[in-house]
């Protein structure tokens, strides 16, 4: 008996052993708020029949953050696991996403897998980071303000995607890429070269073009959509998915989304033909808040700079670029067919920084310590039934906050708010004055926190947006 028991394990740890980790796709979208799946059920117009199935296949994560109301710092928390501040790109304007720092794709090549990225990257030096420039580029030290072409190609291209552990890139916003495969699956000298399309469609069939090429290898794939992120533009094809009266931003936006959605389901499709669906974990996440600018103004769409994209944070409060719900409570799915549970709603919170994490545990690798991520897949599979967090912080301009179980404190200046963020008021009653324990326990857990970053401690005085931002949304 002893001897068939040993032969049955020796044998479940060969089958084991030989076991291809789960492929790991990562869908990003660009200024979506969380009314902008139709299956959170908050607005009428919104259709992601697509993306709502996927939540069905696992987990809808209800309370699911960003670690920045804002695109640089949200993708480099995503990218790296690590609260961007512990590094300093505390937003856009500081610094490019530091070489220093190892990103998901390099980790997970060391347990074989293929790795790739198509769509937005934002995170190689740019015009607007002036501490970065002012140390690296001291010739420029006379200069009042800086324009794109200040910044020498050559420095840029160390920052690009595939030189960040992405073996196969199709890097780009609308029409011009970074390639170093074709979308018919054929391996190219890595250029910059115009591909015609709409520039959605053309980012899904990236996603396609490599799942294909490496059907049997362990992959991981960062699908960063730009959308629905301005400038707003969408073929008839999706934009007559929506007539009636509403304003045109708004439309576009649904239309935008529609390709996104569209975009999911043919990824999705792909790995159930290929036979891939139950080995592939997907994550679905927003990189920020929808931009509002507080009253939703539907500003002509020739008008190509920011304003609001047509996304819609309901019932949260405030928006991009706020550190309230509005800003950083954001969609979260994630699908793992046969692994996770189907149909849940996990409404334990959740953060951008546990996909790192979790990529790392289900590709087998030991757990990184430097990760202030959590992997998952315990929670979600009720192996472990409590919170994955005991807090998240945030800090950004002059904002800090943090949530602990029900509760979040937020900072902003001289202004305190406590809110209980499960509740049908939260952020719109604040409990100060009823909890003030409360208040100071967290607000204390948050300045140790602070201490802990780069640039230690708290912001100061408030810039003019956050000013109007707080002045609209908190009256006081």
């Amino acid at each position: 008996m002893k001897k068939l028991l040993l032969l049955t394990f020796l044998l479940l740890a060969s089958i084991l052993a030989h076991t291809q980790p789960p492929n790991i796709i990562v869908i990003f979208t660009d200024d979506m708020g969380y009314a902008d799946l139709s299956v959170h059920g908050q607005e009428p117009d919104i259709r992601t029949p697509n993306i709502d199935q996927l939540a069905r296949s696992g987990a809808l994560c209800t309370a699911g953050y960003i670690t920045a109301p804002q695109c640089i710092p949200s993708r480099a928390g995503l990218l790296t696991g690590r609260y961007q501040q512990s590094f300093g790109l505390d937003h856009n304007g500081t610094i490019p996403l530091p070489l220093t720092e190892k990103l998901i794709p390099e980790r997970l090549k060391a347990a074989g897998y293929a790795t790739g990225m198509t769509g937005k990257w934002h995170l190689e030096p740019n015009h607007q980071q002036e501490e970065w420039i002012r140390e690296n580029l001291p010739e420029l030290a006379a200069k009042e303000s800086y324009v794109p072409s200040d910044i020498p190609g050559g420095m840029k291209r160390a920052y690009r995607s595939d030189r960040r552990g992405f073996d196969d890139v199709f890097e780009g916003y609308i029409n011009n890429y970074l390639t170093n495969y074709t979308l018919e699956g054929e391996d190219k000298e890595v250029s910059q070269e115009n591909v015609p399309g709409y520039r959605l469609d053309i980012q899904t069939e990236a996603a396609l073009s490599f799942i294909r090429r490496h059907k049997a290898d362990p992959f991981f794939f960062y699908l960063s959509y730009f959308a629905p992120h301005v400038p707003l533009e969408a073929p008839a094809k999706y934009l007559d998915r929506f007539p009636g009266e509403m304003p045109e931003r708004r439309r576009h936006c649904l239309a935008m989304l529609s390709a996104v959605d569209d975009g999911v389901g043919r990824v999705q499709d792909l790995l159930s033909e290929l036979d891939l669906a139950e080995n592939t974990l997907v994550f679905f996440i927003s990189d920020n808040g929808a931009p509002l600018k507080m009253t939703k103004e539907d500003i002509t769409l020739d008008f190509k700079g920011g304003a609001w994209d047509g996304s819609l944070n309901t019932p949260y409060v405030g928006e991009k670029g706020m550190l309230s719900e509005g800003g950083i409570h954001i969609p979260f799915v994630v699908s793992w067919p046969g692994s996770i549970p189907a149909g849940q709603r996990y409404d334990h919170a959740v953060s951008s920084l546990d996909v790192a994490a979790t990529s790392v545990g289900v590709a087998g690798l030991s757990p990184a310590k430097e990760l202030d991520g959590k992997n998952l897949i315990p929670y979600l599979t009720g192996a472990k039934n409590k919170a994955p967090h005991k807090y998240l912080y945030w800090r950004f301009w002059q904002q800090i906050a943090v949530r602990s179980g029900n509760y979040k404190y937020l900072r902003m200046g001289e202004r305190e708010f406590l809110f209980d963020v499960t509740t049908d008021a939260h952020e719109t009653k604040n409990l100060l004055s009823e909890q003030p324990r409360t208040a100071r326990r967290l607000g204390r857990k948050l300045d140790r926190w602070t201490q802990t970053l780069k640039k230690p401690g708290v912001p100061g005085n408030p810039n003019q947006s956050e000013a109007e931002w707080y002045d609209f949304y908190f009256p006081e």
